[in-house]
């Protein structure tokens, strides 16, 4: 691997991905030897989302999991499933939100109204029941009113000259979202090779629809892991990492330079790497996010019927 006049040597079996940023290149004898590693290549525009990417041809697993999927999506598991991420979404951006009013008294009690707005919506969508094609549109739609107020709330403790108003995208108005949309790009290529992984299809969504070519089940279980890229870049803020030089201004907005993107996908690595508890066992969080789906594929295929309700 080449970087600038340096040439560095990494072991295959500490690589897991090769992400192809703008302005790099790759010889094909890289790739051949990447995918017989089973090393997939994941590229991205200069936004942070993955357009493409190279992996062998094998799936995951046994066409059986995604039959399941697809007859889960009609029936209690499906919204149950959908359900649960949202409200784990939450949860996890209260804990957040809890965490940084510890340390932050002068906007304590501001931060103490976002979290009691959480509390509601996040009872809301718990409240919740019935099918998918029924309850699809109310649970997106407190999804969508959570966020809103969660960023409100990070803004809040945002450095001076950092705040922001809103989530913005491709391009990104402000420096954190700058970040934040790349840090999501990174993460969708992780959640969407763990799918892979598992024999779970990536196409196939519960609660965000089958749109053509739109990988809807990654957009469904990423809002889970969010939360892993929302503090490791609250975090470069807190410690006072990010400055002016990371950004370069296109029409419209920004985008992250060679030096941002250096930056914080050495810090989103050390996210990823670092271990957390994770039903009994201490685990890296990139794993967690392959465990998690493994679970799903087994619990997809195990104990259901033809109309993809759980058999009594």
């Amino acid at each position: 691997m080449k970087n600038d006049d340096k040439v560095v040597e990494v072991s295959v079996g500490r690589v897991e991905s090769i992400l192809i940023t703008t302005s790099a290149a790759i010889t094909t004898d890289a790739i051949q030897f990447a995918v017989e590693n089973n090393i997939d290549i994941v590229f991205l525009d200069c936004f942070g989302d993955p357009f493409g990417r190279v992996w062998h041809s094998k799936l995951g697993s046994t066409v059986l999991i995604r039959r399941r999927q697809l007859e889960a999506g009609r029936g209690e598991l499906g919204f149950g499933l959908a359900r649960e991420w949202v409200v784990q979404k939450v949860e996890n951006q209260l804990v957040f939100l809890k965490d940084l009013k510890k340390n932050r008294p002068s906007v304590r009690e501001l931060l103490g109204e976002y979290i009691g707005e959480l509390e509601e919506f996040r009872g809301k969508v718990e409240a919740l029941e019935g099918l998918l094609e029924d309850r699809r549109l109310s649970i997106m739609g407190l999804e969508g009113m959570a966020s809103r107020c969660y960023f409100d709330a990070l803004s809040l403790i945002m450095p001076d000259g950092w705040r922001f108003v809103g989530r913005s995208r491709n391009p990104a108005q402000d420096g954190f979202n700058c970040l934040l949309n790349y840090s999501y790009g990174v993460l969708y290529s992780m959640v969407e090779k763990a799918c892979i992984i598992a024999g779970l299809d990536p196409y196939v969504g519960f609660l965000h629809t089958d749109n053509y070519n739109k990988k809807s089940f990654v957009f469904d279980l990423i809002e889970v892991f969010r939360i892993y890229a929302d503090r490791t870049v609250v975090n470069l803020f807190s410690k006072k990492q990010v400055h002016e030089g990371l950004f370069d201004s296109i029409p419209g907005g920004l985008y992250l330079n060679k030096k941002g993107k250096t930056l914080l996908i050495q810090t989103l690595n050390e996210t990823f790497d670092r271990k957390v508890k994770y039903r009994g066992r201490n685990i890296k969080i990139r794993n967690v996010i392959q465990y998690e789906c493994h679970s799903i594929a087994n619990n997809l295929i195990k104990d259901w019927n033809i109309s993809g309700d759980v058999k009594k």
